[in-house]
């Protein structure tokens, strides 16, 4: 994907992994925190992958092969839809709207050609039509909402959005604001042995009581029979240092001895305008929910997002 037109407005800095393209931040990262914590900021998500699925039987469809109840979603309302691997791992996270003829979908960067191949490959006979847009369609995020507006507008839709008091805001600010909202985010915060249960899908994107789809025997088991090997906390990281963990670094139980035990990996961290430092680490379940942790070597404070008692109903 090329990099956004947004790039060319002042003092914009290119972003890096998972996001290039976009801009990381256009010169004051805590303003522009300010600015999206208040609703009058909007985020460049261009990077995103950008997909159609058309036809009559297009939420039917989407419905038998998700996580999610789709085949009832009014014109306008949107969802967030898991598809799974057979043994029930996280492959592709949906944020979805229908509009009443079309389901606009858009996946994490680089995530659109596997989603089209995936959704090809499972067509059959049925009427519908998928599309990889990405080219042709943009994700901008505006006061909390995500709009999907011809890459062609793109300079237009964010000067209009300007002129109307709504200013642009980096990806570090929009990162910093999620991981405070305890989001995760599939590839950044999950791997591939996530499951819905262990980062708390299973309270947004997935649907308990629908029928068969692809991975579902591991949700219900875990669901109603057992409990997630891991769970995602949220980290308040020591203020007193000058860096932050690297997504990967090891999280280690912080105790006497010479040498602690890993238990789990950092996420996504970011600096936060008010909360300083924070971060969010996959960890094992039988972690404590009140051990104090090293994130990458750094002292760090955990609230726990998904509790140890998680599944089992």
């Amino acid at each position: 994907m090329p990099e956004s037109v947004l790039l060319r407005l002042p003092d914009a800095v290119p972003a890096s992994w998972p996001d290039e393209g976009v801009a990381a931040h256009y010169g004051d990262p805590y303003r522009e925190q300010r600015a999206l914590g208040s609703g009058a900021g909007f985020t460049d998500r261009s990077n995103r992958g950008v997909v159609t699925v058309a036809g009559p039987d297009r939420l039917t469809w989407l419905h038998s092969l998700t996580s999610q109840q789709l085949d009832r979603l009014n014109p306008g309302e949107s969802a967030q839809a898991l598809i799974l691997d057979p043994n029930g791992h996280v492959e592709h996270h949906l944020a979805l709207t229908d509009d009443g003829t079309t389901a606009w979908i858009h996946v994490e960067p680089g995530m659109a050609g596997s989603l089209v191949s995936f959704l090809e490959s499972m067509r059959f006979m049925l009427r519908v039509e998928v599309t990889d847009v990405t080219a042709e369609y943009a994700v901008l995020t505006v006061a909390g909402a995500d709009q999907i507006v011809p890459r062609a507008a793109l300079a237009a839709k964010a000067a209009e959005l300007a002129e109307g008091g709504t200013a642009p805001a980096g990806m570090w600010a929009f990162e910093a604001l999620r991981i405070a909202a305890h989001v995760p985010r599939l590839g950044v915060d999950t791997d591939h042995k996530t499951i819905p249960h262990e980062v708390g899908w299973i309270e947004t994107a997935v649907h308990l009581n629908k029928g068969c789809y692809r991975g579902q025997e591991t949700v219900a088991r875990v669901h109603n029979l057992g409990h997630p090997p891991r769970r995602l906390v949220f980290l308040n990281l020591d203020g007193s240092e000058d860096r932050l963990p690297e997504h990967g670094d090891p999280v280690e139980l912080d105790g006497p001895g010479p040498e602690n035990t890993v238990v789990g990996w950092v996420g996504s961290a970011a600096r936060h305008y008010e909360l300083g430092p924070i971060g969010l680490a996959l960890v094992k379940r039988t972690v404590p929910v009140d051990a104090t942790l090293l994130a990458g070597g750094i002292a760090a404070a955990q609230e726990v997002v998904v509790s140890p008692d998680a599944g089992a109903n």
